[in-house]
């Protein structure tokens, strides 16, 4: 089968396209013959957490293809189904954490950027039917990612208002969506203006530029949540406009894993700080059941083909996209 390669070098120096040999599915297992996948920043830091001594790997979390062969004991699914990949594995009920073996699909286990891919019969769910598979190829990870930070850590009630900075990647722009769709009043930030004016035609209330004063901008006006995955660059601006009592949750860092931070401004305001990684199985199934009710669709940056794949971790290594970047495999 073709595929993206990652061996014998760290970084993207690893990177090939190139041919491995298609397996077959073991017992409980299904065998998906994967239409499209989708780039994420996860596919990045990958490059450098596989190491250059260990054996090749498939990168790619996010897929959506057709069962066409099934393993002993699997019931569930049939070869044909039409499926979206949960790239969870092993985290089956919403908890206050991941379980011990918690892993994500691309590392350490072959992922999505390939014809082919073997994965638990459980973490093959029906694809929505209203997506493309463009759309379907890129959900999973950024918009699970998305609704347990929003709802199950960030408890988000209609009326409430949510600061998102960093809008233009693939899970800020789940976030605008899913909030809006949650009757919340939606304010973003970015560094690009072509991006603030899209999220401002996509929903969002207010779109601020990240080199403003936004507690000047807002003129003291505070939100009751805030949404962080740029780190360093943004995160103490984001606590300036926190409501006193309000939570900050943090799924990522961008621009740095080391923060200086106010310890004593934090506690005084009553803030809350929140951690956050993708979901649970329980909470996937709840995040199709939510699209699907308010028919959100992903937005698509632009789909490539996987020999392009250059040309997609140049831009998502730059932040030049809007949405998602998705790869197609095959017709």
């Amino acid at each position: 089968m073709k595929a993206i390669i990652h061996e014998g070098k760290a970084g993207r120096a690893g990177l090939s396209y190139g041919e491995l040999e298609k397996h077959e599915p073991g017992a409980g297992e299904v065998r998906v013959k994967l239409k499209t996948a989708g780039l994420n920043h996860r596919d990045l830091f990958v490059l450098n957490r596989h190491k250059p001594e260990e054996p090749a790997l498939v990168i790619g979390s996010d897929g959506a293809g057709i069962i066409d062969a099934v393993g002993k004991g699997v019931t569930d699914v049939k070869p044909g189904d039409e499926v979206i990949i949960n790239p969870g594995l092993g985290w089956r009920e919403k908890s206050d954490a991941p379980p011990a073996g918690f892993e994500i699909v691309g590392l350490p286990y072959h992922g999505t950027f390939a014809e082919y891919i073997i994965i638990p019969a459980e973490n093959a769910a029906p694809k929505p039917a209203y997506l493309t598979w463009e759309e379907a190829g890129v959900l999973s990870l950024a918009a699970l990612t998305a609704y347990r930070a929003l709802f199950t850590r960030g408890k988000l009630q209609p009326g409430m208002k949510v600061f998102i900075p960093g809008i233009g990647g693939g899970v800020a722009t789940f976030l605008m969506q899913f909030a809006k769709a949650a009757g919340a009043t939606v304010y973003v930030a970015s560094r690009s203006e072509e991006k603030c004016q899209r999220a401002l035609e996509l929903g969002a209330d207010k779109a601020l530029n990240s080199s403003e004063d936004w507690n000047g901008v807002l003129g003291g006006e505070k939100v009751d949540l805030v949404i962080e995955s740029v780190g360093p660059a943004t995160f103490n601006k984001s606590l300036e406009i926190l409501r006193n009592g309000g939570t900050i949750v943090t799924f990522g860092s961008s621009t740095g894993d080391q923060l200086g931070l106010n310890l004593r401004s934090l506690f005084y305001a009553q803030q809350n700080l929140l951690g956050s990684t993708m979901g649970s199985a329980e909470e996937y199934h709840e995040m199709l059941q939510f699209i699907e009710k308010h028919q959100i669709r992903p937005v698509l940056d632009e789909a490539l083909t996987l020999d392009q794949y250059e040309q997609a971790f140049d831009k998502i290594e730059n932040a030049e996209q809007w949405g998602k970047i998705a790869f197609k495999i095959s017709v």
